[in-house]
């Protein structure tokens, strides 16, 4: 199982927006619900451009990665929003021996706070936005999680919440369990569809 975590595995996306508002602000730009959902699922740094152009702020994009990261991971250590199901699901894909992955596009230091929460053999491996060359929709942040738990990205499911992180998981050859929820997520080749986490096992995702 290789998990996404933004929307996934935690309903953070609520505080990055909350602190691109708050950067907007401070920096005299201007913002949209339109431009913050767009960033969902997106590599950091491209996020950092696109604000950067479309927030019309003067800050590079290293610079508004860093400070986004700063928001996010304040708001995080007060409150972890788990979703729905999330933690069950991980509880029983550990108890029946599955190996995990999370795969995201958040960086380390944003990753850490959340996983202090967690069992520390939960993810057999961690694969964030800043140790990969190429972010989603690319295959590499799958194919990386695949091949660091030894398994083909064929025997795998990614679970996903944005049409960005699908599109990396059916590239990599993985099916991909489609949660939708801030965005919408196209139907394709390899996506299953489930309104929610709750409720399922490992034997549900087996006879997937």
């Amino acid at each position: 199982m290789l998990w996404d975590m933004d929307g996934t595995l935690v309903d953070t996306e609520p505080y990055w927006i909350e602190t691109e508002y708050a950067m907007a602000e401070k920096y005299g730009g201007t913002w949209s619900e339109e431009h913050a959902l767009n960033l969902v699922g997106n590599d950091l740094l491209e996020s950092g451009n696109y604000i950067r152009v479309h927030m019309d702020i003067d800050r590079t994009p290293q610079q508004i990665v860093d400070e986004l990261l700063d928001g996010v991971v304040a708001r995080v250590q007060q409150s972890v929003p788990w979703r729905p199901g999330a933690l069950e699901l991980l509880a029983d894909l550990r108890a029946n021996n599955v190996p995990c992955a999370l795969v995201t596009m958040s960086w380390q230091r944003f990753v850490e706070p959340i996983l202090a929460h967690l069992s520390a053999d939960s993810f057999g491996s961690i694969v964030t936005g800043d140790r990969v060359e190429f972010g989603k929709p690319h295959p590499e942040p799958y194919l990386t999680a695949a091949a660091a738990l030894g398994v083909a990205p064929e025997d795998c499911v990614a679970i996903e919440d944005s049409n960005t992180g699908a599109k990396s998981g059916v590239a990599a050859g993985c099916l991909v369990l489609c949660v939708p929820h801030h965005v919408p997520i196209l139907a394709g080749e390899r996506r299953v569809f489930r309104d929610t986490l709750l409720g399922m096992t490992a034997t549900d995702l087996g006879q997937l």
